[in-house]
This record gives C-alpha cells, structure tokens and sequence, in this order.
C-alpha cells in the first residue's frame, strides 16, 4: 500500500504562525535595547541573540511565501501585522549600532527602506473601520526607520540620513493619527493584546525625537535653536502621552483581566519594552537624570512581562505540535 506523505507537527505548526509573529522579535529586540541602556550587557546580548535567531527564522519564512506561495505572502502583506518584519529589523539595526556593528544596521535599513513603501501601500489600501490596535503599525514601522536613520546618522556622522529621518518623524506622527480615527477604542478593554501598539506608537516616536536630538553635533549642526526647541518639547509631549497610554492600558487589564495566552501578547511587552527604552533615551537626550529611575523600573515590568509572554508561547507552541502528531497504532499480533 502506498503511504501518505507526512508533515513533520513541528512544520505544520510552524507554517500556521501569522504575520503578527513578528512582534515577538521586536519585543526581544527593544527589551535588548532596554538592558542595553541600563547597562545590563550580559542579559542584553543573550535577548539580542534570541531576537535574531527568530528573526532569521521569520524572514525565511517571508521569503518562502514571496517564491513559492505568492497568493499567500500576498493577502498576509495586507494585514497590519506585516509591518512588524520592518519595525523588527529596525530594532535589531539599532541595537546593532549600539554595538558598532554600523554596516550591518545599515543593511537593514536598507532592507527595511526597501520594504516599507511596499507593505505601508498593501497595508493602508486595506484599512478599514473600527480597527485593532496593529493599526498603528504604520506609525511603528515608520517612526522604526526613522529611529535607525537617526542612530546611524549620528554614529557615522552623515547629516542628509538624520534629515530623511526627521521626515519619516513627522510622518509618522501624521500616521499616529490617521490610525488614531481608525482604532476602535472599544480594543482597550476587548483586546487581546495588540491594543497596547496604541501607546508602543507613541513611545517608538519619543524615541525617535530623542534620537534626533542625539544625532546633533558641532560637526553636523543638524538644529538650529529653534529646530531644537521644537523637537524637544514634541518629544516631551510624546513620552507624557506614551505614559497616559501605558497607564489607562495597565488599569484596563486589571478591570478587564485577559489571562490567557495570545500570540498577540508580544504586542504588549513590545510597548512595555519601548516606553523604558524611550524613557532612558529621553533621559539622556534632555539630560533629565531623573527619569532613568523611572526607565528602569518600567524595564523589569517589561521583562517580566517577556518571561511570562514566553512561557506561554512555548507552552502553546507544545500544544499545537502534539494536537498534530498522528494517533499511535498498534503493531502487536493478534
């Protein structure tokens, strides 16, 4: 008798992971970046090398759909959750200059660069009423190149990528509240996750605004006084927003508690892991020395976050390769 062939469990689960998948690479990433700033190198480096083992596993999977299964990659590139292969290189590449690694995170800028026009158009051409909160992914994705541009721009000194990403700021911002008319507000207390990206938005901007300032310098002269005191107090404004949203977001999850496990929940320790790391960058950049007790305290919060985030995708990741693996027959004589 001829067999049937078989799918290893392991690859049938794997090929039913969304798109959204990748917040979970962003979410190591930026927690990296967070330890990073503290000084917690040890910890920080381990994240970085789980973020980019998922990574390279997320974008073979990408490209194998864009060769092989067109019509698929085609309908998830059209789905919020798609921008999060932009916004999770961008962070890897940050994280990278960090460690002056600055060809590499210029590569992926580049790779990003070359991905976000095409996604941002697939993306927003299928935005519809009363979203959830990965509408807000176009201001990620964006104020994500624009953060990369502005930490290469200051660690290479090249004044014309600090200027393009001050244009990708200020879009961004304009997509914050585009998406902002479009989120259903209802997210809040309904969500599975995701609704947090609403304040994650806001913070990737503040950050973004911080590393603007930084990029500064007296062989640059990016700012004038004025261009300075603007970006300043924007960026100000964003980190106090991004902390109301965090606020509003934590209280709604204990009035409205949503225990169980979702592949979504990586969109919520990803906005807990940026509020700190914007908070420290701010800290920095405006030299407030006191916000960094606070940035610090709201990094544990996200790491202890990422530890029960994680263990609940492997837990469910177990689930799914078992529920998958054939019935076991019997071989003994009758």
């Amino acid at each position: 008798m001829s067999e049937t062939p078989h799918t290893s469990p392991l690859r049938t689960w794997w090929a039913q992971r969304p798109p959204a998948a990748g917040s979970a690479v962003m979410a190591t990433g930026i927690v990296s970046v967070a330890l990073h700033l503290t000084g917690y190198e040890v910890m920080s480096r381990i994240a970085l090398v789980l973020a980019c083992v998922a990574w390279v596993v997320l974008a073979a999977g990408f490209a194998v759909r864009l060769l092989r299964e067109r019509s698929r990659w085609v309908a998830e590139a059209e789905t919020p959750g798609a921008l999060t292969a932009i916004a999770a290189t961008t962070v890897l590449g940050t994280r990278f200059s960090a460690l002056d690694w600055q060809r590499l995170a210029e590569a992926l800028l580049a790779l990003a660069t070359v991905l976000w026009p095409v996604l941002i158009v697939l993306v927003m051409g299928h935005w519809k009423r009363r979203m959830p909160g990965a509408v807000f992914l176009t201001c990620v994705a964006t104020q994500g190149l624009a953060v990369l541009g502005a930490t290469l721009a200051g660690a290479i000194s090249t004044a014309w990528l600090a200027h393009a990403a001050l244009v990708l700021f200020w879009l961004g911002l304009v997509f914050y509240g585009l998406a902002l008319a479009r989120f259903d507000l209802r997210q809040v207390t309904t969500g599975a996750g995701d609704q947090w990206v609403a304040g994650g938005a806001m913070a990737i901007s503040a950050l973004a605004g911080s590393k603007l300032i930084a990029a500064d310098s007296a062989s640059l002269y990016l700012w004038n006084a004025d261009d300075r005191g603007v970006l300043r107090a924007v960026t100000v404004a964003l980190l106090i927003l991004d902390l109301a949203w965090y606020v509003a977001l934590l209280a709604a999850e204990f009035g409205w508690p949503r225990p169980h496990y979702d592949v979504r929940r990586w969109a919520t320790v990803f906005p807990m892991g940026m509020t700190s790391a914007a908070t420290l960058s701010v800290a920095t950049a405006l030299d407030v020395s006191w916000l960094r007790t606070p940035g610090q305290v709201l990094l544990w919060i996200a790491v202890a976050a990422w530890l029960a985030v994680a263990a609940g995708a492997v837990a469910s990741a177990r689930a799914g390769i078992g529920a998958d693996e054939p019935p076991l027959t019997s071989t003994a004589p009758r």
